[in-house]
């Protein structure tokens, strides 16, 4: 469907191969940040990249929870995590299958989107970053995460010369295939240039060394991280930087029952708990289980 490539977790098991007992103060740190700059409530939210549901619990403030990926494994597991009912008994989470180059929403949606750990397998960075802006409503809240290409451990290697690629140049480096860092100051500009407006910066996962997190009670190391991350306005060396850019006031919101639009086209479709989805492009969407498949057309 896209000449850009894509990194797909399809068939992985990365949510026990991953997030092991190892990783518990790096998820601490990230739950830290996403819920400071996390707007609280709101009617719907959307996060791309959101995989098996990790992060799903914080956002019970919102109405409708849209959680998209490219795997459908992935959302598999969320289902199964999840269900489709939050609390009160009342649909809560919509699970959407798709590239994130092409989001099957229409404009103005969304009061909130997150992305965390999601735009490091970006090849297009600012076309993922546009696509998003589009589906944000009147003031709408972008909570992105991104590696950070001048981290700390970046920067010592570069000096003493086990490192080829520059900290310091502003362009994006892929150290693995489909894996990029990014400087702040490049997402900074890819923000302004989706017309979104930077609020607010944390930079996370300031002690992710094996040794400390041998060594030093995790509850500890988090609380110390919860700390430094208040930093993140004036200087960003952490390996991890979330930041929380916001649409104007003055774009339109989205039509009453509007919510899908064809990914092909861009023709506007149906909205949930419709099932299946006509195009007049000739493309044919459809809901199979819980998981609304706009990656592969019928």
């Amino acid at each position: 469907m896209t000449e850009r490539p894509i990194c797909s977790y399809e068939g992985s098991q990365y949510s026990t191969e991953f997030w092991t007992s190892e990783r518990t103060y790096e998820d601490s740190v990230e739950r830290v940040a996403l819920q400071t700059l996390l707007p609280p409530q709101g009617r719907r939210l959307m996060e791309v990249g959101a995989g098996f549901g990790r992060l799903a619990d914080l956002y019970a403030g919102y109405d409708t929870v849209v959680l998209l990926d490219y795997a459908s494994t992935q959302l598999e597991q969320a289902v199964e995590r999840l269900g489709e009912y939050g609390p009160g008994g009342k649909p809560h989470y919509i699970f959407v299958q798709a590239d994130f180059y092409r989001l099957p929403f229409v404009e103005g949606l969304f009061d909130t989107v997150t992305m965390i750990r999601t735009l490091h397998h970006a090849w297009d960075a600012p076309a993922v970053v546009q696509g998003i802006a589009r589906t944000l409503g009147p003031k709408g809240a972008f909570v992105l995460e991104f590696a950070n290409k001048q981290n700390l451990k970046a920067l010592l290697r570069y000096c003493i010369g086990r490192q080829t690629w520059s900290p310091f140049t502003p362009e994006p480096v892929e150290f693995v295939k489909l894996n990029f860092n990014f400087h702040p100051r490049w997402i900074w500009k890819q923000l302004e240039a989706a017309g979104l407006r930077r609020e607010a910066v944390r930079t996370v996962s300031h002690f992710r060394i094996p040794l400390l997190k041998q060594l030093v009670p995790t509850s500890l190391l988090v609380q110390l991280d919860a700390l430094a991350q208040r930093t993140g306005a004036l200087w960003q060396w952490s390996p991890s930087v979330f930041v929380r850019a916001r649409a104007g006031a003055g774009r339109a919101d989205a039509a009453e029952g509007a919510f899908f639009r064809c990914p092909e086209c861009k023709a506007t479709l149906g909205s949930p708990p419709q099932t299946e989805f006509v195009c007049e492009c000739g493309k044919r969407w459809q809901r199979e289980g819980l998981i609304y498949n706009f990656r592969d057309p019928r």
